[in-house]
């Protein structure tokens, strides 16, 4: 990452290191006769010459229509010549705006509709002004077709369980392509994908056939449990004649409790082993 922002720092100097400063004799006449012009008018052409930028502003100054500096000037006051200067401002701040719904088709034949926002920032206020004649609206223009090409090469699957992928693809894409042009593209999202109805329904239905055969495959391990569970005490209570007669003194308290018009007439334990020994 280090090496890609030192070669993008690189490329955007030999950018501005290539911009031709000569003014030629003409040119510096006119510098002459405007300097000249505005010493005769002094102190009001004061208010002409000072400009002021933001802090989170900076003024790219073109002298006869060539770029003057090879670095923009700002933030605070800065000078011009009155007739033969002239100034952009640039915004530096990062910059948000949304991707309208593209209809995108997908790999495996699917029709959906995305969205995404975009943030960017203004990394070399001079290439954004010298190279692209509108660097915002370039950016919104090509992030619509950037999400129609990397979406156009994922299946269903894929849109909707990677997006951070997506996201990160489509990024490095508009990054590149907007290197010229110094813009810094920061983040890309995926806000929303809109399935058609037909296909809505179908996954629906087979998500709650998914949910109703886990359902079943729980109940029956719980069934299997239980099964399990009761074979394990019947044992325990066959080794321990003590713990069947304190089971059976406590379901004859159950009946008891639950239905109150019943009448219980309780046996001793030892007549039903009689019973029991017999068979």
């Amino acid at each position: 990452m280090e090496a890609q922002d030192k070669q993008q720092n690189r490329s955007q100097q030999q950018l501005v290191d290539d911009f031709p400063r000569g003014l030629g004799c003409c040119g510096w006449v006119l510098v002459i006769l405007s300097g000249l012009l505005m010493v005769m008018t002094f102190p009001v052409s004061i208010f002409l010459c000072l400009k002021i930028v933001q802090e989170y502003e900076r003024a790219v100054i073109f002298r006869l229509g060539r770029i003057t500096d090879k670095k923009a000037k700002g933030p605070g006051i800065f000078f011009v010549l009155p007739c033969t200067d002239s100034f952009v401002k640039v915004d530096m701040r990062t910059v948000s705006f949304d991707i309208p719904p593209q209809e995108i088709l997908t790999k495996d034949s699917v029709t959906v509709s995305v969205d995404g926002v975009v943030y960017f920032q203004v990394s070399c206020p001079i290439s954004s002004v010298a190279n692209v004649s509108n660097a915002d609206s370039s950016t919104r223009l090509l992030a619509q077709t950037t999400l129609r090409n990397v979406l156009g090469t994922k299946n269903l699957a894929e849109l909707l369980s990677d997006r951070e992928g997506i996201s990160h693809s489509m990024q490095a894409a508009l990054d590149e392509a907007t290197d010229s042009w110094g813009i810094k593209v920061e983040r890309v999202e995926i806000k929303d994908v809109k399935l058609p109805q037909q296909l809505q329904r179908a996954m629906a239905a087979e998500a709650e056939a998914s949910r109703e055969a886990r359902a079943k495959v729980i109940a029956a391990e719980g069934e299997m449990n239980a099964s399990r569970a009761l074979k394990e005490a019947s044992l325990v209570i066959a080794e321990s004649p003590s713990a069947l007669q304190l089971r059976y003194l406590q379901t004859l308290n159950t009946i008891a409790a639950e239905k109150n018009s019943t009448i219980i007439f309780p046996l001793p334990i030892d007549m039903m082993n009689l019973f029991m020994n017999r068979k």
